[in-house]
This record gives C-alpha cells, structure tokens and sequence, in this order.
C-alpha cells in the first residue's frame, strides 16, 4: 500500500500523546497480571470491551498535553509510520464524511490519539495492554503504536502497512457504529452475542472503507497482497486464535469478537460490497 506522494495529510486529526506519561492504571477493578492481560485483552483487542470498565473518570476525557506531528503529505506516509497511520485517519475519515453526506447524514471527525504506557481517556484510565479502542465517551480512538509489532510477535500476523490500517478502520467502524445509534457494546459473550456482532461489523465496515480506499485520493492502490495482508490481521485476533495460543483451548460461550474466520468472512464482505448496507451483523447467522 502505497500514498500519493502529492497528497494532503491533516494530522490534526490525531493528536500525539507519545512520551508524555499518564499515571497510574488501575484496569478492571485491580492491577493485572500477565494472566489477566491475555484475559483481558479477550474483551479489549480492537475495541471490544466494555470501555466503562477502564476506570472511572465519570465520562470525561482528562486533559493532557499533546505535541504536533510533523507529517504533512502523503511522502511523509511512505516513509514514517506515525505519518502512515495519519494519512489511514484521513482516508477512513474522508471516506465515511463523503458516504454520511451522501445519505442526508452528518459526520463528526473523530481524533486517534497516539499514547505511550498509559492514557487518561474518556472511558477511564488505559494501558497500552489493552489494544487499540474506540471510546464513545469521548469519542476518540485510542492506540498504542507498539500494538502493531506485537500484533506480529504476538499474535503472528504478517504486519504490514495495510494490516495497520485494517485495525485504524476497524476502530472507526465503531465510530461509525456510535454515529449511526448502532454501537452495541457491552459484556455479553458468546459465538452469537451482541459483543461479537458488535466487532464482526466493524470489520466488514473496515472491508466497505478498503474498497473505496482509493477513491478518497490519499492512496495509490491495494493490492491483492495488501488485502491478504488485512485478511491475515483480521484472522490473527480471531476469539479462537487468541484463546488456542493463550490457554490451550476454544471456549466459544466465552467469545467477544467472533472466530479467525468469521472475522475475515465480514471483512472480506465489506471489501466485496463496498457499501455498509451490506454489514448487517445483528440478524441471522454470522
């Protein structure tokens, strides 16, 4: 996935905490664990948690310093990956502003914040164990750009640039979700919870926007290497996956997110469609 060199970036659409600390972390009602982390982040990876369970700031996002990011077009994007990631922001954001305005509807930006350790958010105090998220509170997504080579070692997905940009989209599908009075998240679990349905259209909504990456002018091409690339991102943080590598077994009453292949069925459906009309998660069988 290349950018235009010539393209425009905005990177005030994410605002950089990197290196500027945020406290103490008290997730879930007590410190975790490295057991509790890999638990955890069953419920968190991608923003499928319940973000209230962060801690408690009363739904409002402290104020914290922030510094401006020296990325300004689309040849930063190809040569820095904090640039990369601003150019995703602004395609993704480009794309869904243009289909909201299309549909009679108004679209509200929302800034990814890039943090270091831990963040005060609106959802609470977060540390970077628990992935990338989408707070609704604030409504501002959430990532630790170290996620991306843990992504790798971790959960041993091939990485690359557009299997970092699936996870930008996947977060802002939940945006999306939360803006069109569709973000359904909670503690339920289960293969056919409202959780993982929750997560299955915000993949395939990170499918509709990679199909119409190209039309929001910052991106030359996808490949079909680049959408593999997504695929193996999306199959990498499947319930099953996770909970085979962690704990030796799939409990399916336990999941939040759905399974490796349903994830990468619902982004490839998007990716096919290319329209969110085709992303209806919360009826019939996943």
């Amino acid at each position: 996935m290349r950018f235009r060199p010539g393209a425009r970036l905005d990177p005030s659409q994410v605002t950089d905490r990197r290196g500027l600390g945020g406290g103490g972390i008290a997730l879930g009602g007590g410190g975790l664990g490295a057991a509790g982390i890999v638990i955890y982040l069953l419920f968190a990876l991608l923003g499928g948690g319940s973000p209230g369970t962060f801690g408690s700031l009363d739904g409002q996002s402290a104020g914290q310093a922030s510094q401006s990011l020296d990325c300004s077009t689309g040849a930063d994007a190809n040569e820095r990956q904090d640039c990369r990631i601003v150019g995703d922001v602004n395609s993704v954001q480009a794309y869904w502003r243009r289909w909201f305005t299309a549909h009679g509807k108004s679209y509200e930006p929302a800034n990814t914040v890039f943090f270091t350790g831990s963040t005060s958010t609106g959802c609470g105090e977060a540390s970077t164990d628990v992935g990338p998220f989408y707070c609704p509170n604030d409504r501002l997504v959430y990532i630790d750009l170290g996620f991306y080579q843990e992504l790798h070692d971790r959960f041993g997905a091939q990485g690359g640039p557009f299997a970092e940009a699936y996870v930008i989209a996947h977060e802002y599908g939940h945006h999306t979700q939360d803006l069109l009075g569709a973000l359904k998240p909670g503690s339920s679990q289960g293969a056919a919870s409202q959780s993982v349905r929750t997560e299955l259209q915000a993949d395939c909504y990170a499918g509709v926007w990679a199909r119409n990456a190209v039309a929001t002018g910052y991106i030359v091409d996808l490949t079909k290497a680049d959408i593999a690339d997504g695929l193996d991102a999306a199959g990498a943080v499947g319930d099953d996956r996770i909970q085979q590598e962690t704990q030796g077994r799939v409990n399916p009453e336990t999941w939040t997110h759905g399974s490796s292949a349903e994830r990468q069925k619902w982004f490839e459906r998007g990716y096919q469609r290319g329209e969110p009309s085709g992303c209806d998660t919360f009826s019939g069988a996943l």
